[in-house]
């Protein structure tokens, strides 16, 4: 279950459910990175750029769920999801406007991707290979939609 969380966390990174958040005023004019931001100015934060910066991510652009495991161990890393020690990915938001259902969600999560691996084998369309890249439509979607062959599997009681 650690591996499974680990590859929710990192589908998370990957793809996030919104690539935006709400908007927020600046209280106070700031300098980040070279730029004055005024005050009273409105920012968005783009939460699916966020997630792929090469200065916080080692190899951003690969599916890598053991980013979110500690090495030489089968414990989770404890990623801190909600941004309240550093924000490295902010899939429900982060500090006074997170999601306030993310724990929810996870469990969810966690609970709905077990049970689609326990009671369907998943095999490639032949021919056919994964392909990440995304578009832009009402949100990001998948450029190419990923095919697969669903069977269920049996089980003895």
């Amino acid at each position: 279950m650690v591996y499974l969380k680990a590859v929710i966390l990192e589908g998370l990174r990957r793809h996030p459910p919104g690539h935006f958040v709400l908007p927020h005023t600046v209280t106070e004019e700031v300098e980040l990175n070279g730029y004055v931001i005024p005050k009273d100015a409105t920012i968005n934060f783009m939460v699916g750029e966020m997630s792929l910066d090469p200065n916080v991510w080692e190899d951003p652009m690969e599916f890598k769920p053991e980013r979110f495991l500690v090495k030489g161990s089968d414990k989770e890393a404890g990623f801190d999801i909600t941004g309240s020690r550093e924000i490295k990915m902010m899939p429900f938001g982060a500090g006074r406007t997170i999601c306030p259902a993310y724990a929810v969600a996870m469990l969810h999560l966690e609970y709905f991707v077990a049970s689609l691996i326990w009671h369907f084998r998943w095999d490639p369309v032949e021919g056919d290979d994964v392909d990440l890249s995304e578009m832009r439509e009402l949100t990001i979607v998948m450029k190419n939609p990923l095919r697969a062959r669903i069977c269920p599997r049996v089980t003895s009681i």
